[in-house]
């Protein structure tokens, strides 16, 4: 994975993984965690702990937080609990990550379409791109849920390239935190890029996912779609 290996103007489309690239959700999915954790007598942890788990949902939260695997007896029962704090102060401290915003502005003013494909299920998905005030300018939004298949597979991704257009794969740029995104973006055909700004690990190697290149700010994308920044 190289940024020398970028080929400018291959993107007619830009789709964004959510959770840790399009937005930073963490602050508002670790209170939730630590609500969940509160309320069952355990210690809360901090935001720094909390932030790298946060791209890989309510069943890597509750593991994180009360060191249990989704086999355990009650682990269902307490993601359910996480899930109810988090869609009550869905949107309380997330943002879109420094820079989306302009880029945001940038793609539109280009008429270049962009959206969102993320394993969040719809109706986390839906209420927190309303609160954003994102939902009538996303070409496509896809949830985990949308098809039949979430993310590795590249289902969601092509689904969306029909949903925003009928764009071919190959026109796709898919920007991701996760292993995964770029496992499906490649599958799918897309273009992949690591959002390096986003909720990776210590233990995470991205040079060892098969991307096209790393972004460490959003700006960047538009030197993938041959637009200066």
């Amino acid at each position: 994975m190289s940024e020398d290996n970028q080929q400018q103007g291959r993107g007619r489309i830009v789709l964004f993984d959510l959770d840790g690239t399009f937005a930073d959700t963490a602050p508002d999915l670790a209170h939730a965690l630590n609500q969940t954790l509160q309320l069952h007598g355990e210690p809360t942890l901090s935001l720094e702990q909390i932030r790298p788990a946060v791209s890989h949902g309510g069943i890597a939260l509750i593991k994180l937080g009360f060191q249990i695997e989704p086999d355990a007896t009650g682990f269902e029962s307490k993601r359910q609990e996480l899930l109810q704090f988090y869609i009550q102060d869905i949107c309380h401290h997330t943002t879109l990550f420094p820079g989306m915003g302009q880029l945001l502005d940038q793609l539109d003013r280009h008429r270049i379409p962009w959206g969102i494909v993320t394993n969040k299920p719809e109706w986390l998905t839906n209420p927190l791109m309303e609160q954003l005030q994102m939902v009538e300018r996303a070409a496509c939004i896809v949830s985990g849920d949308t098809t039949a298949n979430p993310k590795p597979h590249p289902e969601p991704i092509l689904y969306a390239c029909k949903q925003a257009g009928g764009h071919h794969p190959s026109e796709c740029i898919y920007v991701g935190d996760a292993k995964r995104d770029i496992e499906a973006g490649n599958s799918a055909g897309t273009t992949t890029l690591v959002a390096m700004f986003g909720y990776i690990d210590d233990d995470d190697n991205p040079d060892e996912w098969g991307a096209d290149g790393a972004i460490k700010h959003p700006a960047q994308i538009l030197e993938w779609l041959g637009l200066s920044a």
